[in-house]
């Protein structure tokens, strides 16, 4: 099996960290540098992660997400955002181009004429779904990046968005999409990974019906 296949077969759900392990901002910055490859709608970067390592905020955290024990024996917690308003940098994000000549003036003002319509036309609730849609494709890609580097996540949608948004003072432009917990696994009571479905029960061909 090739390294990427074994990995994706051990990344798992850490459901029990073991406390008190630190991870320094340097590895997670350069899981952060490999996250930011993740594909995004029109190159507009949605995501942005909130890392939150200090115990009294981390109390927060564990408040907000129905005091699930793994909050707080992590060596972070990290909030997955997705920007709501991610469309209205598509100027800045485009400027590279121009001044290299890639595109030309014409091209890029075109450019941002369309992605600010197509989102403005499209309303709040395709923004929203962008922004989760965006955010969830990154938030995957950096729990395999984790895994790689020795360290473990637990993806986790059991906590009060809103909560957790005035706790941390979160800006209302951004969406909790998910909450990550990262840190070196208690294997000691693992259970066995949880039934996966056979191909011929979740891949259709041509037609679902």
């Amino acid at each position: 099996m090739s390294d990427f296949t074994n990995l994706v077969k051990a990344r798992r759900s850490a459901t029990k960290f073991f406390e008190g392990t630190e991870i320094a901002d340097s590895e997670l910055e350069e899981i952060f540098q490999l996250a930011k490859f993740a594909p995004s709608t029109f190159n507009l970067q949605h995501t942005h992660y909130l890392v939150v390592k200090d115990q009294e905020r981390k109390e927060l955290v564990y408040e907000a997400a129905n005091r699930q024990y793994k909050v707080k024996t992590a060596s972070a917690a990290i909030v997955v955002l997705g920007d709501l308003e991610a469309y209205k940098q598509v100027d800045k994000l485009n400027e590279g181009f121009l001044h290299l000549g890639i595109m030309n003036k014409q091209e890029y003002d075109q450019t941002v004429e369309f992605v600010n319509g197509f989102y403005e036309r499209q309303g709040d609730v395709f923004k929203r779904e962008e922004a989760i849609r965006n955010a969830s494709l990154s938030a995957m890609l950096l729990m395999l990046i984790a895994k790689e580097k020795g360290w473990d996540t637990c993806p986790m949608n059991g906590f009060d968005p809103q909560k957790l948004s005035q706790s941390l003072n979160i800006p209302s432009r951004y969406v909790p999409v998910l909450l990550i917990t990262i840190g070196k696994e208690d294997t000691s009571s693992q259970r066995p990974r949880g039934y996966r479905k056979p191909t011929g029960e979740f891949v259709h061909y041509n037609t679902i019906s």
